[in-house]
């Protein structure tokens, strides 16, 4: 079974804290953590923008980074939320049990 980081981001920290619930809950993730604090510089509708957003980054199971693409789709304000996946390539591998087992 391989895992995933799932960066995402997120308006402020309510929202950062309300998407990270729903994954933990809903057995998504086994885990999210929640950085506040960064600022990003991008284009939209054509203009370069510049706003303040919280990182949520959350570890899963890869089979099931569409289902959370999916749900954090549905709680996220954004129009196109931010949601990257990127596979786990190693590590410790009890962590990376305990993600399997606490997503299954």
């Amino acid at each position: 079974m391989s895992q995933s980081l799932v960066y995402i981001t997120a308006g402020d920290m309510e929202e950062a804290e309300r998407i990270g619930a729903a994954l933990v809950e809903d057995n998504l993730a086994a885990c999210v953590n929640i950085i506040p604090g960064m600022k990003s510089m991008y284009r939209w509708e054509g203009k370069v923008e510049s706003s303040q957003e919280v990182v949520v980054i959350a570890k899963t199971r890869s089979d099931l980074v569409q289902r959370l693409t999916l749900r954090v789709a549905d709680v996220h304000s954004y129009e196109v939320p931010c949601v990257a996946a990127v596979p786990i390539q190693g590590g410790n591998q009890a962590f990376l049990q305990w993600i399997t087992e606490e997503t299954s």
